[in-house]
């Protein structure tokens, strides 16, 4: 088992999902949590559900906000690891994708990301040898109908991920990306539950030979990647398909 222990670890997105289940996993690991999110309630559900032995940070926050970014990283303590999380899924057919939509999607999944590394590196937050991970997508390899707001967003976090990965190895930060693909979220619960029927629902699930990922899968991914395990890993991509795409073509 990997260990965390004494690292403070900044995770966004922690309020459900894939940053929940890190948070959680990451505190039992012995990290000092730093959870954000801007459902305030929801993220206090994760906050109650970390290791109470060791000190965690609850900072509500939402990232879409510049003023917020700024206030959030002057409460944050040097910090050894930051794992990304936070995103918004939008499906729209590509002839009616209107700027607006692109401007919400993109804050989400890509500006506040930038944004809260240009932050944390200008306030001097981030240690050397740390660690940064961003949650993509599978989609940015494996294209879907009505993807192009939610791919084209994930896509370019992970050309921003490889530059960064470039210009803070001179101070041994490695930067990574994963790439999962469809996680048992409360978010993709409902999506699939309101969009198909049983029998495309089992054709789904079906089309991945080790199954849907569950939170915990990329948590435990996440993992490796914070810990001094991964010292000799930067600028990559890891893709979490459950064998989804090895045979598209």
């Amino acid at each position: 088992m990997v260990s965390l222990k004494d690292k403070n670890i900044l995770i966004t997105g922690a309020s459900s999902g894939i940053g929940k289940a890190t948070a959680i996993l990451f505190s039992e690991l012995g990290a000092n949590v730093i959870i954000t999110a801007r459902n305030e309630g929801k993220l206090d559900e994760t906050y109650k559900a970390l290791n109470p032995s060791i000190h965690h940070l609850n900072i509500n926050a939402d990232l879409t906000q510049v003023n917020d970014i700024k206030s959030l990283v002057k409460l944050l303590p040097a910090i050894d690891g930051i794992v990304h999380c936070c995103g918004k899924v939008m499906p729209v057919p590509v002839k009616f994708i209107k700027e607006s939509q692109l401007q919400d999607v993109f804050s989400v999944n890509y500006f506040s990301a930038v944004n809260l590394i240009s932050e944390l590196l200008m306030q001097k937050k981030i240690n050397n040898n740390s660690s940064i991970a961003f949650i993509s997508s599978v989609s940015t390899l494996h294209a879907y109908f009505g993807g192009a707001p939610y791919i084209s967003s994930k896509a370019a976090l992970e050309g921003y991920a490889k530059t960064l990965a470039l210009e803070l190895a001179p101070k041994k930060i490695r930067v990574n990306v994963l790439q999962p693909a469809l996680v048992r979220t409360a978010i993709f619960d409902s999506t699939i539950n309101a969009a198909i029927d049983t029998e495309k629902m089992n054709e789904l699930v079906n089309s991945y030979p080790l199954g849907i990922g569950e939170p915990i899968d990329v948590a435990n991914a996440l993992a490796f990647f914070m810990s001094d395990a991964s010292k000799w890993i930067t600028g990559s991509s890891l893709k979490m398909d459950g064998g989804l795409t090895l045979g598209f073509k």
